[in-house]
């Protein structure tokens, strides 16, 4: 309800930046941490266990990340694929990144990678007729599970 009333925005800046700088992984929903990228829960996911994959590097497009950056990246996606795999038995995935506002990024400033799971049947007449998703776990749940699937 927070999110409804307007209460849970980050006052100034970036919000991937604010969670780089963030104390508590577990209160930020960060998943696991590389030494240029991190993987984290999306806030508003699509789907339970959409992850977002995040270099450290505020910059708007992949070609603007360095090579080391670029193959983490990927490596994060390839772990997190495998995390999702164990704790939710998906049967698909789409992996993908909007680069721009045109072309629907939420945060055009600072690329990510979003890895949302999939399950056969998993549209239903709410986001057909509702435009509404239905997500049957809290994020602190969905959190725990991905935290221990991650280390598998």
């Amino acid at each position: 309800m927070a999110y409804l009333r307007g209460e849970d925005q980050v006052a100034e800046g970036c919000i991937f930046c604010h969670k780089i700088e963030a104390k508590d992984d577990a209160a930020e929903h960060i998943v696991a941490r590389g030494t240029q990228c991190f993987v984290v829960l999306n806030r508003y996911p699509y789907n339970n266990g959409h992850l977002l994959v995040v270099p450290y590097a505020h910059v708007p497009s992949l070609e603007d990340l360095d090579t080391r950056t670029r193959a983490e990246l990927m490596e994060l996606v390839v772990r997190s694929l495998t995390a999702l795999r164990t704790a939710y038995h998906p049967n698909g995935f789409n992996v993908g990144v909007n680069i721009g506002q045109a072309a629907g990024a939420g945060v055009a400033d600072h690329v990510h990678l979003h890895v949302v799971p999939r399950w056969s049947g998993d549209t239903n007449y709410m986001s057909i007729i509702g435009n509404t998703r239905t997500i049957a776990e809290w994020l602190d749940e969905t959190y725990q599970h991905l935290r221990a699937a991650w280390g598998q």
